[in-house]
């Protein structure tokens, strides 16, 4: 039988897809820099069974197959490759449960990451990894780039609150990794070897989440800072006293600019740096851990500083970070999002040196990220042109160069997708990768998962 019929049979309702009109909204990310191919077909399948049949039918063709989340990477992690078959999970969005007592939730991967916190809040709990894309970004896609987000600097990341997961292998078939019980170490641990992994693995089609109870408040802190370096000096300030802060983001003045330019919010746009900080602990410590955060950014030369209790202001203030994304984009005719992430000693001088190499490439650049962690996001803005998009693709290297020289990583939490995947060697040694790629090619054999192709 042909392919396109085979699959037809496998997934009523429509959920076979071949116009080629449609299939262009399955081809691309929001990674815009990236050249997409053209998909064969996508799949919208709304069980597990429907995932495994279409892999199984796509392995039987020799056709090679991309798990598509919300299309949210900015690491080209959904782009497809020419003749592939689109397995998108959009369909499968049901939260299947909250297990309160477990502090639990059972759910498919095409939940959105904010509506797990939304239906867990009634019992007084919360799903802590925020990334902030979390209104439109879907679970699957979370926990195929372990995603981070605003508060992962007292909460962990994706792979801190995966319990257990259900995946299509390669061939069809179906597992289960992990248990729902809080301790377990009864063989390897695959659960952690699926998050990351970016599809190349397998297909996640549900996840069980840990929980956390909800904080019943939030001390919020805003500090503008007239240099960079001040900026820094603030960030290390904070860890070396310890403060168990449950934010801590920073953005810089072009960042700044653009998030005025797109919705003013009255924000000092002569500064070099705004910082963000917020306390979720149990009064009285909140409030003490953001007046001595105060005290901190002051010391380490803060032009301003203003601290607040109160929810509404505090979500106001944080508003400017979660537009910065949106607004950073509509400044540049292209953007070149970047991640990485360095030891947080390492901020102040990795800012500096981004700037150096946006200098000399003659580009500009907007840097905000997670300071607490040490993970920033630096943004280079260019020309939508052949010249631009060449100055911006060597300064975007360049920036991967500085970040390993630093001791740093190449992805914080957006993954390598289709764009980072020739530096990893560089990064871990051509040891450690030989052993990466034969666990792709143990569980992967015939090579059906095609994301990123880091793995070869």
């Amino acid at each position: 039988m042909p392919f396109e019929d085979e699959l037809a049979a496998a997934l009523p309702d429509q959920g076979l897809v071949t116009d080629p009109d449609v299939l262009e909204s399955y081809r691309r990310d929001r990674t815009v820099w990236v050249d997409p191919g053209q998909p064969r077909a996508a799949v919208l399948p709304t069980t597990t069974e429907q995932v495994a049949a279409a892999v199984r039918i796509a392995a039987a063709h020799g056709v090679p197959v991309l798990p598509r989340g919300a299309g949210s990477s900015l690491a080209g992690g959904a782009t497809a490759t020419d003749g592939c078959l689109v397995v998108s999970l959009e369909r499968m969005d049901r939260i299947l449960g909250v297990d309160a007592d477990e502090r639990l939730a059972h759910v498919e991967p095409g939940v959105v990451n904010a509506d797990i916190s939304t239906a867990s809040a009634d019992d007084g709990l919360f799903y802590p990894p925020d990334p902030a894309s979390q209104t439109y970004a879907t679970i699957g896609g979370n926990i195929a780039t372990n995603a981070g987000g605003l508060c992962c600097v007292k909460y962990g990341v994706t792979r801190d609150h995966v319990e257990r997961l259900e995946v299509v292998l390669a061939d069809g078939t179906v597992i289960e990794t992990g248990s729902l019980t809080v301790k377990g170490v009864a063989g390897l641990d695959l659960t952690s070897l699926f998050v990351g992994s970016e599809g190349q693995l397998g297909i996640v089609t549900r996840a069980s989440l840990r929980l956390r109870p909800a904080p019943d408040g939030a001390a919020t802190l805003v500090a503008f800072f007239p240099r960079l370096s001040a900026a820094g000096d603030a960030v290390a300030r904070v860890a070396r006293d310890g403060l168990a802060l449950s934010l801590i983001e920073i953005m810089d003045h072009g960042t700044i600019e653009a998030v005025e330019r797109l919705q003013p919010m009255g924000l000092d746009r002569d500064a070099a740096a705004l910082m963000l900080m917020q306390s979720d602990a149990a009064e009285p410590l909140r409030t003490a851990q953001i007046e001595r955060a105060v005290e901190l950014c002051d010391a380490a030369g803060a032009s301003y500083t203003a601290a607040t209790s109160d929810l509404d202001e505090g979500e106001m203030l944080l508003q400017a970070r979660r537009l910065a994304g949106t607004a950073v984009d509509e400044v540049a005719g292209m953007a070149i999002h970047e991640d990485v992430c360095v030891p947080r000693s390492k901020v102040p001088e990795l800012i500096g040196r981004i700037e150096d190499i946006t200098d000399r490439f003659g580009i500009r650049s907007a840097t905000l990220g997670h300071a607490g962690d040490g993970n920033l996001h630096p943004t280079l803005l260019v020309d939508d042109d052949e010249d631009g998009r060449e100055a911006g693709l060597h300064a975007f290297d360049a920036m991967i160069g500085a970040t390993l020289d630093l001791g740093g990583t190449i992805s914080g939490e957006h993954g390598l997708g289709s764009i980072k995947g020739r530096f990893l060697e560089r990064e871990v040694g051509a040891d450690n990768l030989a052993v990466q790629r034969s666990i792709k090619r143990a569980l992967d054999p015939d090579g059906v998962f095609v994301a990123g192709q880091w793995l070869g």
